[in-house]
């Protein structure tokens, strides 16, 4: 019979095991399914678009990629179209003459090597062009359903101010994450946070006054904006 993952102990000033799981209780009951914003049907089209949105929006990526998808939607297709044929299709995208070679490089890296089809283990998706940590985590994560964390700015930021799991480096905030987080909320957790950072615990104007977690957030300058 499979043991549930004993909880971590807090870290100091951070949240207790009880307030995590209120925490993801509460981001559950108003988004059940949550998932990535950008737009993809496969686990290519995932990997193409994640790799594009460094540094960009997910709303300027799934422009681009609604230009650029029914085009050229696999391996094959975007190689054929080489570094040259694929910057119209993005370069509304920021770092687009890097990403254009990258992206490339991928495609016939996974011709190459993996038969045109996106692998599932995180060494082979680090050694493909373009692919760091957080990417594989994201496409393990979405197209895979590993129970990865992929932590970017809004994970960075969410973990610290609420207590959640405090780090100072992005690795250090991911292994406290998949230690903290029970494992029933662990596949959809990325997502939640990501979600939650992205529209409520924002960078620069956090709307703590209709935050459904503040309650439980160890954030000490929690702001009273718009409080009806």
């Amino acid at each position: 019979m499979a043991t549930k993952k004993k909880a971590a102990r807090a870290p100091r000033g951070g949240m207790p095991a009880a307030d995590i799981e209120t925490m993801f209780d509460r981001l559950r009951e108003l988004n059940p399914h949550p998932t990535t914003e950008l737009e993809y049907s496969t686990p290519f089209e995932l990997l193409v678009a994640v790799i594009l949105s460094a540094q960009a929006t997910d709303v300027g990526v799934n422009k681009a990629m609604r230009r650029l998808f029914p085009v050229a939607n696999t391996p094959q297709a975007i190689a054929a179209l080489d570094v040259d044929g694929l910057k119209p299709y993005i370069a509304t995208i920021g770092l687009f003459n890097t990403k254009a070679a990258n992206v490339v490089a991928m495609c016939r890296q996974l011709l190459e090597k993996h038969g045109g089809e996106v692998p599932h283990d995180r060494a082979s998706l680090e050694a493909l062009p373009g692919v760091g940590r957080k990417t594989a985590n994201v496409v393990m994560n979405t197209a895979f359903g590993e129970a990865t964390m992929a932590v970017d700015t809004h994970i960075f930021r969410v973990s610290n101010r609420t207590g959640l799991a405090p780090g100072k480096t992005v690795l250090a905030v991911e292994q406290a994450l998949l230690k903290r987080v029970p494992e029933e909320f662990l596949k959809d957790a990325h997502h939640w946070l990501i979600l939650h950072g992205r529209y409520t615990c924002k960078a620069r104007r956090p709307e703590c006054w209709r935050c459904p977690i503040r309650d439980v957030c160890r954030f000490k300058d929690k702001t009273t904006d718009g409080e009806r």
